[in-house]
């Protein structure tokens, strides 16, 4: 994985160019994402190769860790601290990768530092009605950054992300489906299960 993350290692907010020249925005500058619990801080690649009213960005990429020398590999996690208020809880980079001594003379090579943000945290669980898994396409506000925003922060509201959970759940309709079935059938996966794995009950 070092070479691949040496490639590819942060995750910057896709960003179309007519929704650049709107906000302001050029490739490089922070900007903050807020969700229905909270938001994301990172930075902007404006691109022709996303449509205008839609953003994008990776969410394979922000590990973090909480100490230094343990946690997570060095070359693709960020240290951070994570302070709470009641049900909110911030966290904040440290520090991206760094080179450090190892075993693995590579690590001492290591030229970048920023690791990506995290933004799984920041979008509440949305089980879908029909399928049941979590329904990542969220509406969402783009702005940019503050003067008190830092690259990688992240803050969430616990509570306003459970509340989401259960409204909803309030939209899912409980297995079996129609025809027996713990989830639909036609729904597309890359190794489909045999039919009989999807029943529940006799038809």
């Amino acid at each position: 994985m070092k070479w691949l993350y040496e490639i590819s290692h942060n995750n910057p907010l896709w960003i179309s160019t007519t929704d650049a020249k709107t906000y302001g925005i050029r490739t490089g500058d922070l900007v903050k994402v807020s969700t229905e619990i909270g938001y994301f801080v990172t930075r902007a690649w404006v691109t022709e190769g996303i449509r205008p009213g839609v953003l994008g960005m990776s969410h394979h990429l922000g590990r973090w860790r909480l100490k230094d020398e343990i946690g997570g590999a060095r070359n693709a996690t960020a240290l951070v601290n994570i302070a709470r208020a009641g049900p909110t809880y911030r966290m904040r980079q440290q520090h991206g990768a760094r080179p450090f001594s190892s075993g693995d003379p590579d690590s001492r090579r290591i030229w970048w530092g920023e690791v990506g943000v995290h933004q799984n945290l920041t979008f509440p669980v949305q089980p879908d009605p029909v399928s049941g898994m979590h329904c990542w396409h969220q509406r969402v506000r783009l702005e940019r950054a503050g003067p008190d925003d830092r690259y990688g922060d992240i803050e969430v509201d616990t509570q306003k992300a459970h509340d989401a959970y259960k409204r909803w759940m309030k939209l899912t309709r409980p297995a079996p489906g129609p025809d027996g079935s713990r989830r639909p059938y036609w729904f597309d996966r890359p190794l489909r299960p045999v039919r009989e794995a999807y029943r529940l009950t006799k038809p």
